[in-house]
């Protein structure tokens, strides 16, 4: 049995949220690559038309579309243009997120309500949409999405996103159990740092973080995109309300630690 087989992903039908850039881009291609026809959809029309024509040249089947995630209508408009053209959606990844800094007490309500909205409400949406659409259809499906280490622990200017991706955490597992009894399985994957173009670090900087996870060394898209394919795939059939931590090690250490693995005396 080859390994695409394994998945369970030929034939079936494919919609990338944000599938038109980092994680999202690869997640597309890796979704075809395992026989999947695939809806790449972006903000930003170019990038999705981008991935689906890499796509398309390569033997796969997809299309490109635009939506606003945290608008209800743009996103519920995508899934139904994804829907005529490809068929009844089974499986959906999301990969939409952005940072929104800043100490609390200082943090703005716009501020607020833009991380909510950015990390949480786009991806609150378009699995609410893919989910009714399974329900409707009677048939089972998988739903992925990307979390963060941020929802699980604390760190200055960290508030609002934090916060989303914890609301993000809480939201896979609710889906699971709401959404279980129609065969719809929820998951995240959850980063510490990946190696897109919006991880911004002075080299200096960027080498001591570097230091100190235990693989040294951020995430290729790719390798996020691999953990989203597994978890809507037939290999995680008995996986639901999980945020599978693909970090690289970053909740593993002890950060007394520091870069070199040992406390210090003074600190013992």
């Amino acid at each position: 049995m080859s390994s695409t087989d394994m998945l369970g992903l030929t034939g079936k039908v494919g919609i990338v949220w944000g599938g038109g850039f980092g994680m999202g881009e690869r997640s597309s291609l890796r979704l075809a690559e395992a026989g999947a026809a695939v809806a790449v959809v972006d903000l930003i029309q170019e990038r999705a038309e981008n991935v689906a024509a890499e796509i398309n040249a390569n033997g796969g089947t997809a299309v490109a579309l635009t939506a606003d995630c945290t608008d209800e209508a743009s996103t519920q408009a995508a899934l139904d243009a994804a829907e005529a053209a490809l068929g009844p959606v089974d499986v959906m990844i999301t990969v939409i997120g952005l940072g929104v800094w800043g100490q609390l007490l200082d943090f703005t309500m716009e501020q607020w309500m833009e991380s909510h909205r950015l990390n949480l409400t786009s991806f609150f949406l378009p699995a609410r949409a893919v989910a009714r659409s399974l329900v409707r259809n009677g048939k089972p499906g998988a739903i992925a999405c990307v979390s963060s280490v941020s929802g699980l622990t604390a760190a200055p200017n960290h508030g609002g996103y934090g916060a989303a991706k914890a609301g993000m955490i809480n939201l896979v597992r609710t889906m699971a159990n709401e959404w279980g009894q129609y065969g719809i399985r929820v998951n995240a994957a959850m980063p510490g740092a990946a190696a897109t173009p919006r991880l911004e670090m002075p080299p200096a900087a960027l080498e001591k973080f570097k230091e100190m996870l235990p693989l040294q060394r951020p995430a290729e898209p790719d390798e996020l995109a691999k953990a989203l394919v597994f978890l809507v795939s037939d290999m995680a059939s008995y996986i639901t309300g999980d945020n599978l931590r693909v970090d690289g090690g970053w909740t593993s250490r002890f950060l007394m630690q520091g870069g070199t693995g040992s406390m210090s005396k003074a600190a013992k």
